[in-house]
Protein backbone atom coordinates (compact mmCIF):
# COMPACT_ATOMS: atom_id res chain seq x y z
CA UNK A 1 0.00 0.00 0.00
CA UNK A 2 1.34 3.66 -1.16
CA UNK A 3 2.46 6.03 2.00
CA UNK A 4 0.72 9.17 2.12
CA UNK A 5 2.85 12.05 1.64
CA UNK A 6 1.89 15.43 3.06
CA UNK A 7 1.90 18.36 -0.04
CA UNK A 8 0.26 20.97 1.74
CA UNK A 9 -1.17 22.29 5.14
CA UNK A 10 -3.06 25.43 6.03
CA UNK A 11 -4.50 26.68 9.06
CA UNK A 12 -7.85 28.39 8.38
CA UNK A 13 -8.69 30.87 11.23
CA UNK A 14 -12.23 31.63 9.16
CA UNK A 15 -14.68 30.61 6.56
CA UNK A 16 -13.13 33.00 4.24
CA UNK A 17 -9.50 31.44 4.76
CA UNK A 18 -10.85 27.78 4.13
CA UNK A 19 -12.49 29.17 0.81
CA UNK A 20 -9.41 30.88 -0.25
CA UNK A 21 -7.51 27.49 0.11
CA UNK A 22 -10.45 25.73 -1.98
CA UNK A 23 -9.48 28.24 -4.66
CA UNK A 24 -5.84 28.45 -4.53
CA UNK A 25 -6.51 23.78 -4.99
CA UNK A 26 -8.39 24.36 -7.83
CA UNK A 27 -5.17 25.63 -9.81
CA UNK A 28 -3.68 22.49 -9.42
CA UNK A 29 -6.19 20.61 -10.78
CA UNK A 30 -7.41 19.18 -14.77
CA UNK A 31 -10.26 17.57 -16.31
CA UNK A 32 -10.67 13.97 -15.00
CA UNK A 33 -9.12 15.15 -11.17
CA UNK A 34 -10.60 13.53 -8.61
CA UNK A 35 -10.33 14.96 -5.28
CA UNK A 36 -11.38 12.75 -2.38
CA UNK A 37 -12.47 15.26 1.19
CA UNK A 38 -12.49 13.85 4.37
CA UNK A 39 -13.19 15.58 8.08
CA UNK A 40 -15.93 15.28 10.29
CA UNK A 41 -19.55 17.06 10.18
CA UNK A 42 -19.21 20.60 10.62
CA UNK A 43 -15.11 20.75 9.29
CA UNK A 44 -16.17 22.70 6.73
CA UNK A 45 -15.84 20.38 3.16
CA UNK A 46 -18.32 22.21 1.81
CA UNK A 47 -16.90 25.79 2.47
CA UNK A 48 -13.57 24.05 1.21
CA UNK A 49 -15.65 23.17 -2.30
CA UNK A 50 -17.26 26.54 -2.83
CA UNK A 51 -14.16 27.87 -2.88
CA UNK A 52 -12.75 25.61 -5.64
CA UNK A 53 -16.28 25.92 -7.49
CA UNK A 54 -15.18 29.74 -7.26
CA UNK A 55 -10.96 28.68 -8.60
CA UNK A 56 -13.07 26.83 -11.19
CA UNK A 57 -15.69 29.87 -11.95
CA UNK A 58 -18.47 28.58 -11.13
CA UNK A 59 -20.90 31.17 -10.32
CA UNK A 60 -24.24 28.57 -9.03
CA UNK A 61 -24.35 28.91 -5.66
CA UNK A 62 -22.81 25.31 -4.28
CA UNK A 63 -24.96 23.50 -1.60
CA UNK A 64 -23.95 20.25 -0.10
CA UNK A 65 -25.60 17.40 -2.17
CA UNK A 66 -26.24 15.67 0.65
CA UNK A 67 -29.51 13.99 -0.22
CA UNK A 68 -29.30 14.50 -3.65
CA UNK A 69 -26.02 13.36 -3.62
CA UNK A 70 -24.46 14.17 -7.11
CA UNK A 71 -25.03 18.03 -7.60
CA UNK A 72 -23.76 19.33 -11.06
CA UNK A 73 -21.60 22.55 -12.15
CA UNK A 74 -20.71 24.17 -15.12
CA UNK A 75 -17.29 26.31 -15.06
CA UNK A 76 -13.40 25.99 -16.30
CA UNK A 77 -14.59 22.42 -16.35
CA UNK A 78 -17.24 20.38 -15.33
CA UNK A 79 -17.54 20.09 -11.34
CA UNK A 80 -19.49 17.05 -9.99
CA UNK A 81 -20.12 17.66 -6.11
CA UNK A 82 -20.69 14.23 -4.74
CA UNK A 83 -21.63 13.46 -0.63
CA UNK A 84 -21.98 9.74 -0.40
CA UNK A 85 -22.26 10.47 4.08
CA UNK A 86 -25.99 8.56 3.49
CA UNK A 87 -24.17 5.66 1.12
CA UNK A 88 -23.02 2.34 3.44
CA UNK A 89 -20.94 0.85 1.43
CA UNK A 90 -18.38 0.52 -1.98
CA UNK A 91 -21.26 -1.44 -3.48
CA UNK A 92 -23.89 1.57 -2.99
CA UNK A 93 -21.57 3.59 -4.94
CA UNK A 94 -20.71 1.27 -7.67
CA UNK A 95 -24.48 0.24 -8.23
CA UNK A 96 -24.71 4.03 -8.60
CA UNK A 97 -22.59 4.34 -11.01
CA UNK A 98 -20.82 7.54 -10.11
CA UNK A 99 -17.47 6.55 -11.04
CA UNK A 100 -18.72 7.02 -14.85
CA UNK A 101 -18.32 11.25 -13.61
CA UNK A 102 -14.62 10.63 -13.10
CA UNK A 103 -13.40 11.49 -16.67
CA UNK A 104 -16.17 13.90 -17.40
CA UNK A 105 -14.63 16.92 -15.31
CA UNK A 106 -13.81 17.58 -11.56
CA UNK A 107 -15.07 15.23 -9.24
CA UNK A 108 -15.17 16.11 -5.32
CA UNK A 109 -16.40 13.56 -3.36
CA UNK A 110 -17.23 14.51 0.80
CA UNK A 111 -17.01 11.36 3.09
CA UNK A 112 -14.80 10.19 0.73
CA UNK A 113 -13.29 7.59 3.70
CA UNK A 114 -16.90 5.87 3.44
CA UNK A 115 -15.86 4.36 -0.12
CA UNK A 116 -12.19 3.64 0.42
CA UNK A 117 -12.24 0.78 -2.85
CA UNK A 118 -14.19 3.26 -4.88
CA UNK A 119 -11.43 6.31 -4.93
CA UNK A 120 -8.72 6.16 -7.49
CA UNK A 121 -4.77 5.39 -6.78
CA UNK A 122 -4.27 9.01 -8.44
CA UNK A 123 -7.19 10.93 -6.61
CA UNK A 124 -5.80 13.66 -4.16
CA UNK A 125 -6.84 13.57 -0.65
CA UNK A 126 -8.02 16.51 1.36
CA UNK A 127 -7.94 16.22 5.04
CA UNK A 128 -10.01 18.95 7.21
CA UNK A 129 -10.08 19.22 10.60
CA UNK A 130 -11.19 21.18 13.30
CA UNK A 131 -8.00 22.67 15.82
CA UNK A 132 -7.33 24.88 19.08
CA UNK A 133 -9.92 27.69 18.59
CA UNK A 134 -11.87 26.90 15.89
CA UNK A 135 -9.33 26.46 13.48
CA UNK A 136 -9.27 24.12 10.60
CA UNK A 137 -6.34 22.56 9.65
CA UNK A 138 -6.58 21.82 5.86
CA UNK A 139 -4.07 19.19 4.53
CA UNK A 140 -3.56 17.93 1.14
CA UNK A 141 -2.38 14.76 1.27
CA UNK A 142 -1.04 12.39 -2.06
CA UNK A 143 -0.88 8.58 -1.14
CA UNK A 144 -0.03 7.69 -5.09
Amino acid sequence: MPVPSLLCEIISAAPEETLAAGEHFAAALRLGSVVALRGGLGVGKTCFVKGLARGLNIKEEITSPTYTIVAEYAGTFPLYHIDVYRLNSDDDFDNLGISELFDRGITVIEWSERIPKSIPLDAAIVEIDIITDGKRRIRWIKTA
